[in-house]
């Protein structure tokens, strides 16, 4: 087990996708100034952060706790690259309405939002929500991470510290509140974002005494970004808790007894800490968990197709938990990634073919809503990515994993009723299949070419094939 419950090789927290802007030139001469001024230094930052940014997108329709199946925007996006790249990016996620789209306020693309106290910098998060504007996407916030003087750290513009260590601290006790009120601005900045997540992951969050997560200290801070939240508009949706749904080998001595399958079991400590919030929140409007289908040791139980069900089951479990409240993945993953959180080592169509049984998998669990983490890269080769790079004037193409994403938003909207499918006996172990009265989504889970009878149709399926049909 790595550093304070999680595992450091599955966390999405490498580097390069931490880095807001990194160090330059600029911000040494910011940091020199703020020193030979006698305080940090505020260059570049302004006063005014609550003031409306842009042209904020009229919603059609009062805002819903269930948005759907988007992405999450991470270090390189579509916002930035090459004028016809990312025109051609923005037009493809225009189609059909847009989708969801997720954007952190610091890290993964966004610089540090208040690098001093009542000083703001929002350019980076400005340009992300305006792209998400333009290619007609719901916006939703993820409130992390926190300013450095929030958690111990240096106030300064250019004194930011985006070292792993430094990005996962929460705020301290004290800030808790400092930060329930930098929420309250971004929302006030930006008044057509009407969903926000508080946290990630309960990152900082964790009690080194007991070997258990702080579950109080980030039920307190919680609570505060709520009432702020709900200050600035009654009809703002504000979720939790955000928590890593982490599973282990049942043999673990942290395996919860009570939630386990073939797939593994819990962590009984990440259970423990999503019933404290659920019973102590003043009040949320959806749950939200991330989680992966294999274990904290990177193990695919019995396989890559059937660990899946995992989030069959977790989901299910929040919902009994919650009475019903609408659950959101905010993050999804089906593939290990390797020493470097890289994960690339399966073919496009085995990837895409389990990614779309994890999608099936968390709509059986009660899951209206879901967040892709989209992998993306400036250039080159870009494994599981939604488009190709826009860095280059021929990218945000759409690539496999879009034509998924999209379809299954498109398919399975929020409120969808699902009906059951017949398919052959011989046929059931082999295919994965979700449907509602118009639509059959088919996954092949095996590596070569199959007959399958579904809906009673007969049709080949390539190797790991993904297939719609109208019915």
């Amino acid at each position: 087990m790595a550093r304070h419950g999680w595992d450091a090789r599955t966390r999405r927290w490498r580097l390069i996708a931490l880095l807001g802007v990194g160090a330059t030139v600029l911000a040494l001469v910011v940091t020199l100034l703020g020193t030979l001024s006698g305080g940090p230094g505020t260059q570049g930052t302004t006063r005014d952060g609550d003031k409306v940014h842009g042209t904020p997108a009229t919603p059609a329709a009062p805002p819903s706790p269930d948005v759907g199946w988007g992405f999450t925007h991470t270090q390189y996006s579509a916002d930035q690259g090459e004028p016809a790249a990312t025109r051609r990016a923005r037009q493809l996620l225009g189609q059909g309405g847009g989708l969801p789209q997720n954007q952190h306020i610091m890290g993964w693309g966004a610089d540090n939002p208040e690098p001093v106290e009542g000083h703001y910098d929002f350019g980076a998060l400005d340009r992300r929500i305006d792209f998400v504007r333009a290619s007609g996407g719901t916006p939703v916030i993820t409130l992390c991470c926190s300013p450095d003087w929030m958690k111990g750290g240096k106030a300064g513009a250019g004194n930011t510290d985006w070292s792993r260590a430094a990005l996962e601290s929460a705020p301290t006790p004290g800030h808790y509140q400092d930060f329930a009120d930098l929420a309250a601005t971004v929302a006030r900045r930006y008044p057509d974002v009407k969903h926000f997540i508080v946290w990630n992951e309960f990152k900082g969050f964790w009690n080194d005494a007991e070997s258990r997560w702080d579950y109080e200290g980030y039920t307190r801070m919680y609570n505060l970004v709520y009432q702020a939240l709900k200050k600035v508009g009654t009809d703002i949706m504000v979720g939790g808790p955000y928590l890593s749904m982490d599973s282990v080998d049942p043999r673990d001595p942290n395996a919860s007894t009570a939630l386990k399958g073939p797939w593994g079991a819990m962590d009984r400590r990440i259970l423990d800490a999503f019933d404290y919030w659920n019973e102590h929140r003043t009040g949320a409007d959806f749950a939200v968990v991330d989680g992966s289908s294999y274990t904290r040791d990177d193990e695919l139980l019995p396989d890559e197709f059937a660990a899946t069900a995992k989030l069959t089951a977790v989901g299910a479990w929040v919902r009994r938990r919650t009475h019903g409240l609408p659950l959101w993945w905010a993050e999804y993953y089906v593939e290990p990634g390797d020493g470097g959180d890289e994960r690339d080592g399966w073919t496009e169509p085995h990837r895409v073919a389990v990614q779309a049984t994890g999608m099936i998998a968390m709509a059986r669990g009660g899951a209206d809503s879901g967040f892709y983490w989209n992998p993306q890269e400036r250039s080159g080769d870009c494994a599981g990515c939604l488009w190709t790079p826009t860095g280059g004037a021929g990218g945000g193409r759409a690539l496999p994993m879009y034509g998924l994403v999209s379809r299954f938003a498109r398919a399975f909207p929020p409120g969808t009723r699902y009906a059951s499918v017949p398919v052959a006996p011989d046929d059931r172990p082999n295919v994965r299949v979700l449907a509602d009265d118009r639509t059959v989504l088919v996954v092949n889970t095996l590596g070569r070419t199959i007959s399958a009878e579904v809906d009673g149709k007969r049709f080949d399926l390539r190797a790991y094939e993904v297939k719609w049909l109208d019915r």
